[in-house]
């Protein structure tokens, strides 16, 4: 598999249930919201998180290099298994397009060497989603 390594740092910030969408959170290559009865979560840029929000960060994104046919297996598996082993957590996200993993920043780079040394490629990404298409 092929992956591209996005260089901002990304927050992982939980609000309450049925919460709007804070506009500090739109402003980021990587922006994303799932919503639950029981919460929504956002993933954003870090530098927008305001201190008092329950969140995580800092987060690095590594995006499958799509897009990903929904009748493929174990792609997930195959990217997660290696992190597993060398003991990095992960928080992935998908889109209709590809898969995304995010790993804690200060885990970005062992990441990326347990990819490779699974016979994967990582390169920084050359786009935003913006630019694709």
């Amino acid at each position: 598999m092929k992956l591209a390594r996005y260089p901002e740092t990304l927050a992982v910030v939980k609000l309450p249930p049925g919460a709007e969408v804070p506009a500090w959170a739109e402003s980021s290559s990587i922006f994303s919201v799932t919503a639950t009865a029981t919460e929504t979560s956002v993933v954003c840029a870090a530098r927008s998180v305001p201190k008092k929000s329950v969140h995580q960060r800092p987060f690095t994104a590594f995006e499958v290099e799509g897009p990903l046919n929904f009748s493929l297996t174990g792609v997930l598996a195959q990217l997660l298994a290696p992190l597993a082993e060398a003991e990095i957590s992960v928080f992935t996200l998908s889109t209709f397009d590809t898969d995304w993993i995010l790993v804690p920043g200060d885990a970005a780079d062992r990441a990326e060497e347990e990819w490779r040394r699974s016979g994967h490629t990582v390169e920084p990404a050359t786009t935003t989603g913006a630019d694709k298409k």
